[in-house]
């Protein structure tokens, strides 16, 4: 009896000496393409049949044994040509015509795997008695681990904060148990992924002192496994939103203030915002613009808990509502300096 010859490879778009990991992400990324429930209605049939194929080929080459027999069938096989089966399959012969993009994907796909699965890898050959009442059996697999980010402003991550956020993810289909498959065939609720789609609303507490880049772990609120198998986890990846007033330098802090020209001179006391709020700071007689004054133990802090310093980089200028006398008097400072030179 002749079926037609399915290329798995093709298929997941990977070469033939792709590694394990890379079959994997590749399917991954299929199945997610094509998962029935993310197509319209007039286009699901099509997403349907296509899901199908992508799980009937990472179903042989996830699997070593599978694949290596898959890959004796494949090395005698040529397009457009009979195939002569090796020898452990002596008496098969079957053959392509066209290979995937064309009409090569002939054979039956309703409720189950293809004619070309079934004959060579375990189910029943066209027209026989079934083996088995069980469909193809899967893997326990884990879940995938997802990433996000969430954005956090600098006083969030240095005091800790607590958040609601709805996350994207999925969760073990009720129909097949996570096992996506049911009578013998794919399950038709999760067209054969083990999981549907599930958008849940979390409460996460961000500890202090994260900052860019840091990721927060959220165990078991990743992927859905397949085959029963556990959940992986979902990584939180902190962006800093810029700051008006802050920079950050590893556990150090700075930021700019302006200061009049007397006040330089005879030094005063000024207000400056830290992280933990407003205090007083005295600048000495003299300074400079551009010198900077350490609040110490006023930076940022690590997951240590220690903590880092906090620089005020004074900046000098004028006032932008001087009024005549306080006018005058710079003209006269001006006209005293001039007549010193």
């Amino acid at each position: 009896m002749s079926v037609k010859f399915q290329d798995y490879y093709e298929l997941l778009e990977v070469d033939r000496k792709a590694s394990e990991k890379e079959i994997k992400s590749a399917y991954r990324k299929l199945a997610r393409k094509w998962h029935p429930d993310l197509h319209p209605a007039a286009e699901k049939k099509q997403a349907e049949e296509q899901f199908k194929r992508i799980n009937e080929a990472y179903e042989v080459l996830k699997d070593p044994e599978k694949r290596s027999r898959y890959d004796r069938l494949g090395s005698r096989w040529k397009d457009g040509q009979d195939f002569q089966a090796p020898p452990d399959m002596d008496g098969v012969r079957f053959y392509s015509s066209g290979g995937f993009g064309g009409s090569g994907f002939e054979g039956s796909f309703e409720g189950g795997f293809s004619d070309f699965f079934n004959m060579f890898f375990g189910g029943q050959a066209p027209g026989s008695a079934p083996r088995s009442s069980r469909g193809p059996q899967r893997r326990s697999t884990r879940g995938e681990d997802l990433e996000s980010e969430i954005d956090l402003s600098m006083e969030e991550a240095f005091q800790g904060v607590s958040r609601s956020l709805r996350v994207g993810g999925s969760a073990a289909c009720p129909g097949c148990g996570g096992t996506g498959h049911k009578d013998q065939g794919f399950c038709p609720q999760c067209g054969g992924t083990g999981a549907v789609p599930d958008e849940k609303t979390l409460d996460v507490k961000i500890p202090a002192g994260v900052r860019e880049g840091s990721r927060i772990r959220l165990k078991g609120q990743g992927g859905s496994g397949l085959g029963g198998g556990p959940k992986g986890d979902l990584y939180l990846k902190v962006k800093l939103r810029p700051h008006p007033l802050f920079k950050l330098k590893e556990n150090d802090v700075e930021v700019e203030t302006i200061i009049r020209p007397d006040q330089a001179v005879f030094g005063d006391r000024i207000p400056v915002k830290t992280l933990d709020g407003q205090v007083n700071v005295i600048v000495p007689p003299g300074s400079r613009s551009g010198s900077r004054l350490r609040l110490k133990g006023k930076g940022f802090i690590d997951k240590n808990n220690n903590r880092g310093d906090q620089y005020v980089r004074l900046l000098i200028d004028l006032p932008a509502d001087l009024n005549d006398e306080e006018t005058e008097l710079y003209k006269k400072l001006y006209e005293l300096r001039k007549g010193g030179k």
